[in-house]
């Protein structure tokens, strides 16, 4: 499967040959999650199956593009063979580290719903998703994606569990969750998420996420290792600076409601399918502070801000909570903020093209396997894509900007 939007610059030919190696790499590097060669073999036509043209992923469908005649090989993949989902994600995320990594990255965290009939697929329920736009049965599950200058892709995934559930243990018994897994609030999923990114020195500088996660622990642990964030908060959120010229203090909203016209910027958050994505900002400073001392990343002054959204058809608002190095740009902020459209694009694209919401599996390890493998086939076509269109690096791009307005050798 190559679509030229995944390939603009190298021909069709350069491409097939990238995908076929980087499809090899790829078996290479999963091999040692699997006990028997043959349990490995099927992995690779499972992985198959969610790069082909096939419009739904479901095991029948990948059965006959593998040549097989029923569905057990795909099944058993998910859920009858013994190996480590955790660790597939971890094969995922160090494979986008090593191609699409930049220090000035941006970790964004979201959530997308999995819609599904009946009671018994692991963590479904009547919930809130944006997918359907609704209250509707379905799966949660949160995700982090990694987003540089070079591509993006997810790195993390963990299926929500709502207290129905974790408040059943003999319902929780049949889907074969583990013993250890407990109700976590979304927040607190994506706190885990981020410490496992810190631990493996994933390189980033920001996190972004929408208004369920701008709230609890995440701030204090971005804080504490000195990782710039714009957080998404309700428009009740309250702020209040200190020790700055204008004083701020009250609800995000009751704040909007005091500015002045001049106070607003018109600033594209990125391009998108009809041009740039152009709102009106306003960014207010709130206090300057001391990195906390326990960080040895980063040192000197740094800005809490609150940085505000408005829609310029309709004058619909948004809110977020901002955390930066003094000094730091309203374009930078907003920059962060708009990195947040790639996981929505992203969750599209696994959607639509690799089957990540075509699970048939009903149990724990099914979804988190299926999800990992599916987060492999994006990965991996992620970095074809940025192997065939090079980004020309920032010192070269400086040089020919310096050398464009040079002026000519005196002789």
């Amino acid at each position: 499967m190559i679509r030229r939007s995944w390939a603009q610059t190298a021909s069709i030919e350069e491409t097939l040959a990238l995908w076929a190696a980087s499809l090899r790499e790829i078996k290479k590097r999963i091999r040692p999650l699997f006990n028997q060669d043959r349990v490995a073999r099927n992995a690779g036509l499972f992985l198959e199956g969610l790069l082909g043209d096939e419009q739904r992923k479901t095991g029948w469908m990948r059965a006959e593009a593998a040549g097989d005649p029923g569905p057990w090989r795909q099944q058993a993949i998910l859920g009858r063979r013994d190996w480590d989902a955790d660790g597939l994600r971890d094969i995922v995320r160090d494979y986008v580290i090593e191609h699409l990594a930049d220090h000035d990255a941006v970790l964004v965290i979201d959530e997308t719903g999995f819609l599904k009939q009946g009671k018994a697929s692991c963590g479904v329920a009547r919930q809130y998703t944006g997918s359907a736009g609704k209250i509707t049965n379905c799966q949660i599950g949160v995700f982090a994606a990694y987003v540089s200058r070079h591509g993006h892709a997810f790195i993390d995934r963990a299926l929500y569990l709502p207290k129905e559930w974790t408040d059943d243990p003999t319902r929780l018994k049949a889907a074969y969750v583990p013993a250890d897994a407990g109700f976590a609030t979304k927040p607190r999923l994506a706190t885990r998420m981020i410490a496992r990114a810190i631990a493996a020195s994933v390189p980033f500088k920001w996190v972004a996420g929408d208004t369920v996660y701008g709230v609890g622990d995440i701030e204090q642990q971005l804080r504490k290792a000195g990782k710039g964030y714009v957080l998404g908060v309700s428009s009740a959120h309250v702020f209040q600076s200190w020790g700055k010229r204008r004083s701020v203090a009250g609800a995000a909203a009751d704040i909007a409601r005091t500015l002045r016209s001049s106070d607003w910027k018109s600033l594209s958050t990125g391009a998108g399918t009809k041009g740039p994505r152009l709102h009106d900002w306003c960014y207010l400073e709130l206090a300057d502070l001391e990195v906390e001392e326990s960080n040895d990343t980063n040192h000197g002054l740094w800005t809490r801000g609150l940085l505000i959204r408005r829609h310029i058809a309709d004058g619909d608002l948004a809110f977020f909570t901002t955390w930066c190095p003094a000094g730091t740009s309203i374009e930078t902020l907003v920059a962060v903020e708009g990195h947040r459209w790639a996981i929505e694009d992203s969750f599209e694209t696994a959607k639509n093209e690799f089957g990540l919401d075509h699970n048939e599996s009903r149990s724990w390890h099914g979804w988190h396997r299926h999800v990992s493998l599916v987060m492999l086939a994006f990965a991996m076509m992620a970095v074809i894509r940025h192997r065939a269109n090079p980004v020309v690096p920032k010192k070269k791009q400086r040089r020919t900007k310096t050398k464009a307005k040079a002026s000519p050798p005196r002789h």
